[in-house]
Formats: structure tokens, C-alpha cells, sequence
């Protein structure tokens, strides 16, 4: 891998299904990345996405069947991992044994086995000048940073209080739609770990440490799946915050995502990535004052204002071509650039990833859990399974 620092970062995007469109979307806006590889051994899926980046006016990748054929045949210095989430380790010890920086689409795996392997590797590339980093995208959205902005500087006082809802709808046709979907051995979970990890790693970002979480899961809308449709769980924080969780893929037609965080000087409302409100004290006056300042209603205008960045220009629909991934991979390149640390480690991941296990390993065993004996390994053993919900057919 060249060492110019200036020149061209050469992508190799592993998996080309949906998400891996996305990456390819987001990649394709940065001129300092260019995508150069496509793996999957689907060979029609690489050449579909093959054909479709050709189609936008950039060069034709290389296609290959396996991630190893790509590391061997091609100029790569970045891979995109954007399998099933059980091969998600699997495959970034591969690109870091090779020499490349990885990211790694959510979730960073569907279990915690290999967490202290891929920990290590980490550690040993970012030695060796490399980037390893986890897909978090809503960490770069305007309304989080200006929260953790905010809460960083003290202004929300103390932090008392979360409530995160994932309230979305999936047909039964996406679960249907792949063999490996709604799987505990390649999904890895369902509502919380599929779409609500996202959720999980803000709220551990504002929140800080989470020490015990307590949890119920159920299947109520779906058939022939493993894993839950809705969850809801309770987390307390080394703060002593305590936190309300809920994730659902059977809300029709799908609500919002909504994290409500309060504290004694101030709260914002984060509600489909956008700063519904926020009310927070001076820094100066917090300190004077901890156990309270008053001021006038909601500041989110005011404070998203302040908020300068780079345009994303885009007028496709969100859900396909998502601005928060255009956003990490600007820190990405920065990164690697700058030979910095990304804006979301792998240990980040491990602790997000940590606690959606203890979230499931909690509803099996049926009371509360301690996320340290998770991190630690003291249930790697149990097969967690979602609880005591079933499928009813609704008939007219």
C-alpha cells in the first residue's frame, strides 16, 4: 500500500448487495476514494453493481469471488465489509493481516467470540498506520454532534436520564428475502441488532458506560423467524443515568427513530436524525449555577446554526443513499490521511455489540446482567433465543 498520503485511497467493496449499493453510493462521492474491487460470490451481484457504478460515469471494478482473490489481484488499500454480519470479523482479521484499512458495516459481528481478536488487530494495525473502523454514521449527523458537543461541555448539567425507540416496520417478504435474515448464527439478532444497534451506540456515546441492563424480547408480527421483532430494556449507567430502550420492526407503517436525552440544565430530542429540540445552559452559567439554569425554550435552531460542514448535495431518497455514511467516510480519509484514529473504534463497536448481547442474554435468562461479565465472557455459552411472544395470523 503507497505511503503518498495524497494520492487516490483504492476501495474494494466486499459484498454487493443492498448495503453494499450504499457504500458504493457514498464512496462514489468522495474524490479521494475510488472504487476499484467488488467481491461477493454471488457472481451476478458483482457484476450487477459492477455495471451500475460504470453506469455513473466512473471506472469499471474488477470483480472477484472471494475477498482473498481481491487482496491478491488488485490494488486495494481500503475494504468495505458489507457481508452477512456473522463474517464480519471473520473477514477484517483477513484485510488487516493484509496490510489494508477496513471498515466494517453495523454490526461488527453477531457475537462477541472474536472480540478480543479483532481488538488486538486493531490495536497492532493502528501501530502500523491503518484504519480499522465500524459503520456508526449517525455519530457524524449534525443533531448527535451538536448533542455531544453540548454534553461534552457540560451544558445539559448532569445526565440523568434516556429514551431511545426504534419504532420500524419490515415486512414479512424481508425477512423472507434471504436465508441467512432473522437468523441468530448470520443476523445475529433481530430488531435491536439489525436496526437498533445504530441507536445503542449513541446512547452509549451521550450516556457514557453501561454497567446492567435489564430486557424482555418477543416475536409478535412475524413467522418462521429466530429472532425478535420488539424489544424493550432498561440500562443503568456508571453516571447512575438510567435508560429506557426499545427497538420494534412491527410498528406499521414504520414511525421514527427517537432518542430523547435529559439532564439537570438541559435535554435535546434527536427524532429521524433531526434536532426536534434542545435546551442546554452556558457552559459559565452551568458551572455557577449545576442545579439549574433557566433560559428560553427550544434552542435547536439557533444551535444547528452554529453547525458548519460540507454540503451533501443529494436528492435521492435517504434510505438509499444515506448522507451519515458520505459523513464517516469523510473522517475515514481524514483518518487514514492523518494517521489518526477514526471517529468510531472498534472498541466502541465491542462495547455497543456487548451490550446488545447482554440486552438478549438477559430476556433468555429472564433478570438483569451485568454488561462487564458479557464483555468478560461469563455467557458465552448460553444460546440466547427470543422470548415468550408468538405469531398470531390476523385474519379480516
Amino acid at each position: 500500500m503507497s505511503t503518498d498520503t495524497n494520492r487516490i485511497i483504492n476501495v474494494a467493496i466486499a459484498g454487493c448487495g443492498s448495503i453494499g449499493r450504499t457504500h458504493a453510493a457514498a464512496v462514489g462521492e468522495l474524490p479521494e476514494l475510488r472504487v476499484t474491487a467488488l467481491v461477493d460470490e454471488i457472481e451476478e451481484a458483482a457484476t450487477a453493481l459492477a455495471q451500475h457504478i460504470e453506469d455513473t460515469g466512473a471506472a469499471r471494478p474488477a470483480t472477484f469471488g472471494s475477498l482473498r482473490e481481491a487482496l491478491a489481484g488488485d490494488d486495494v488499500d481500503l475494504v468495505i465489509i458489507a457481508t452477512p454480519s456473522g463474517l464480519h470479523i471473520e473477514q477484517a482479521l483477513e484485510v488487516l493481516a493484509a496490510g489494508k484499512h477496513v471498515v466494517i458495516e453495523k454490526p461488527l459481528d453477531v457475537n462477541l467470540d472474536r472480540a478480543d481478536e479483532i481488538l488486538a488487530a486493531a490495536k497492532d494495525a493502528e501501530e502500523k498506520g491503518l484504519v480499522a473502523t465500524v459503520i456508526s454514521q449517525h455519530r457524524f449527523d449534525p443533531a448527535s454532534v451538536l448533542v455531544d458537543k453540548a454534553r461534552r461541555a457540560g451544558r445539559f448539567g448532569r445526565l440523568t436520564s434516556a429514551i431511545a425507540s426504534v419504532s420500524w416496520f419490515r415486512s414479512q417478504g424481508y425477512y423472507d428475502s434471504g436465508a441467512w435474515r432473522g437468523t441468530w448464527a448470520m443476523d445475529g439478532g433481530g430488531a435491536v441488532m439489525n436496526q437498533g444497534v445504530h441507536t445503542v451506540d449513541l446512547l452509549l456515546w451521550f450516556l457514557g458506560k453501561p454497567v446492567e441492563i435489564s430486557a424482555k424480547t418477543a416475536l409478535l408480527a412475524h413467522k418462521d423467524v429466530e429472532v425478535e421483532d420488539t424489544a424493550v430494556a432498561t440500562l443503568t449507567f456508571e453516571s447512575g443515568a438510567l435508560a429506557v430502550l426499545h427497538a420494534t420492526t412491527a410498528a406499521y407503517p414504520g414511525l421514527t427513530v427517537r432518542l430523547q436525552v435529559m439532564g439537570s440544565t438541559g435535554s435535546a430530542v434527536i427524532d429521524n436524525d433531526n434536532l426536534e429540540y434542545f435546551h442546554a445552559g452556558d457552559p459559565e452559567e452551568v458551572n455557577k449555577n449545576p442545579m439549574g439554569v433557566r433560559g428560553g425554550g427550544n434552542q435547536a435552531e439557533a444551535e444547528l446554526a452554529t453547525f458548519d460542514e460540507p454540503a451533501v448535495d443529494t436528492n435521492l431518497d435517504p434510505t438509499v443513499y444515506p448522507a451519515g455514511h458520505i459523513r464517516q467516510y469523510r473522517d475515514v480519509v481524514d483518518a487514514i490521511r492523518n494517521r489518526r484514529a477514526p471517529g468510531v473504534t472498534i472498541q466502541d463497536a465491542v462495547t455497543a455489540l456487548g451490550t446488545v448481547r447482554a440486552l438478549y442474554v438477559s430476556a433468555t435468562l429472564g433478570k438483569p446482567v451485568l454488561i462487564a461479565d458479557v464483555l468478560a465472557g461469563k455467557y458465552n455459552d448460553v444460546q440466547v433465543r427470543t422470548g415468550n411472544g408468538h405469531f398470531e395470523e390476523v385474519t379480516a
